[in-house]
């Protein structure tokens, strides 16, 4: 299900500049997709109960799976976000680089928001990467955890997630500790999604910046 068509332009968008994903007023610049088959208890959710904005945040329902997604394409950044979870914490995830078509699993680099387990690394629909000199991945879902115990916030309150993706290394730094590295990412650009996985979730500043050496 779209509100608005995806971009067609054929290259992805390198920021030279700061740029705002998240204006703090509406979705524009966004495309929300949940899948039209959902099981029945979860038909009476649609995208616009699922997705909103309130008070400069995006509030997302966490039900039924699904995901917010930018128009552009995008490669060779650092992305900036903060989340926090709104009530009892559970599953949800910054999905990086969807290709194909929209779907419930696109095949993506996902950086986990799993309660407990943000800065792990999901590869999901045979998407890879390596680690650590191991290549994880092609399978439907490959797992690489995170380098250090939790650093999460207590519930409630906001975290720091900072993204780096340069080519095909992507760093995954929590609340200023460096998480999880990997490099020969693939897909290695794409649409940037913030996942819909579980209950209530919460986002705020989110914006890409060049990287310092280009």
């Amino acid at each position: 299900m779209y509100l608005e068509p995806p971009t067609n332009k054929p290259w992805p968008l390198v920021p030279t500049k700061k740029i705002v994903l998240f204006n703090g007023e509406d979705l524009e610049g966004w495309v929300r997709f949940i899948p039209d088959d959902k099981p029945d208890d979860q038909k009476k959710w649609t995208v616009d109960k699922v997705w909103s904005v309130r008070d400069g945040v995006i509030r997302c329902e966490g039900k039924p799976n699904g995901y917010i997604r930018t128009v552009e394409s995008c490669a060779n950044y650092k992305l900036h976000l903060e989340w926090r979870w709104a009530e009892k914490p559970t599953n949800s995830g910054v999905l990086l680089h969807r290709a194909g078509i929209d779907r419930v699993w696109p095949k993506c680099v996902e950086a986990q928001l799993m309660h407990e387990n943000a800065g792990d690394f999901w590869l999901l629909s045979q998407s890879t990467i390596m680690v650590d000199g191991n290549q994880v991945g092609p399978k439907d879902f490959a797992n690489a955890k995170k380098k250090h115990p939790s650093n999460e916030k207590p519930v409630g309150e906001w975290n720091e997630y900072d993204i780096i993706c340069d080519g095909g290394t992507v760093r995954l730094t929590v609340n200023g500790l460096l998480q999880n590295e990997g490099t020969h990412a693939n897909p290695a650009s794409g649409p940037i999604c913030l996942q819909s996985e579980g209950s209530p979730i919460e986002f705020r500043n989110i914006y890409l910046e060049p990287l310092k050496d280009r």
